[in-house]
């Protein structure tokens, strides 16, 4: 005859049949926004490969996670870059080190704000890997797990919400629960860096947190971008040591591992929208090539289409206060 039977366009006719009919929303409630914590005082410094982002001492961090708290995030997630690097990491393992110092401070501000803190070793070795190098160059991974531990229960006893190890060891996951609960915080929830990719859009994300590697790289703990099958493996060794949530990074390259990841475990799937992803938008926005908000919303809808339950991403602000208007 000619004539359609089937009409999909008449359920897009209008915003109000678009907006009822939508498959996937993205709410501010999913949202964790990262904060880099340096020494000093009244020190907003902005890093250059991020255009909107600071590295930021102790106080203005509290200015900056009021005004994210204004706008409805409810989760941050902290990474530090101490002014002491050594090998043995000394920085992370302080409690009166920034990350302590940074928790207690935002805890008083804004109770009402989750506080998950990154656990690493990169940040605070003169060698900038995330675990401890050998006279060989080799990153050992039992001596690193045993230490990265107590870098979380430093963080956990400060008063973190949650601990979120993304060094890419063997066993960490267990070697951290243990220690947490035998320290009687048991209830600390473990967010895993389970799939963790040896990616080229970390770029930024190196300037801002001070941790890019003095020689080598990240390939041989860090996964290889062309492996999927594998992230499950790591996905589910992890959620068995212990994970109450897992991460995929990045998020945007990697929606496939997302969605298999989601498909296969029972825990909250967290992607990180990572430093790169944010930087080509914002770089592109400001020449005048893209629309930076129509490009946010799609590129995390994305995400959340594809599995993800949480999205940590520096464009949480702005997201939460587009979502509102």
């Amino acid at each position: 005859m000619g004539y359609p039977l089937h009409r999909a366009r008449r359920l897009r006719q209008s915003d109000i049949w678009r907006r009822m009919v939508r498959e996937t929303r993205l709410t501010g409630d999913a949202l964790i926004y990262p904060l880099f914590i340096v020494p000093g005082r009244k020190v907003r410094h902005a890093v250059k490969s991020m255009p909107g982002i600071y590295q930021l001492s102790v106080d203005e961090a509290v200015k900056e996670a009021k005004r994210a708290v204004d706008v409805g995030v409810l989760a941050v997630i902290l990474f530090a870059a101490p002014a002491k690097k050594d090998a043995k990491a000394s920085a992370a393992l302080d409690p009166k080190g920034l990350v302590p110092q940074a928790i207690a401070a935002l805890k008083k501000s804004c109770p009402q704000l989750l506080i998950w803190t990154d656990v690493c070793l990169c940040g605070a070795t003169d060698h900038g890997h995330c675990g401890h190098v050998l006279a060989s160059g080799e990153v050992d991974n039992d001596s690193s797990v045993e230490t990265l531990a107590k870098v979380a229960l430093n963080y956990a006893r400060a008063g973190a919400d949650a601990v979120a190890p993304s060094d890419m060891m063997d066993g960490r996951v267990l070697a951290i629960r243990k220690l947490l609960d035998g320290a009687g915080l048991s209830n600390t929830p473990i967010v895993s860096y389970a799939a963790k990719y040896a990616s080229a859009y970390y770029g930024p994300f190196r300037e801002a947190a001070e941790s890019a590697p003095a020689f080598g790289d990240r390939r041989a703990y860090q996964m290889d971008p062309a492996n999927s099958r594998e992230a499950l493996r790591e996905v589910l060794l992890d959620v068995e040591e212990g994970a109450d949530l897992v991460m995929v990074k990045p998020a945007g390259p990697y929606l496939d591992v997302i969605a298999r990841v989601r498909a296969a475990v029972h825990v909250p799937v967290v992607a990180y929208h990572v430093s790169g992803e944010y930087s080509l938008i914002k770089a592109a926005s400001e020449r005048g090539w893209i629309d930076e908000r129509a490009a946010v919303f799609e590129s995390l809808t994305g995400i959340v289409r594809a599995g993800a339950s949480l999205i940590i991403t520096y464009y949480a602000p702005d997201v939460c206060r587009w979502l509102a208007e």
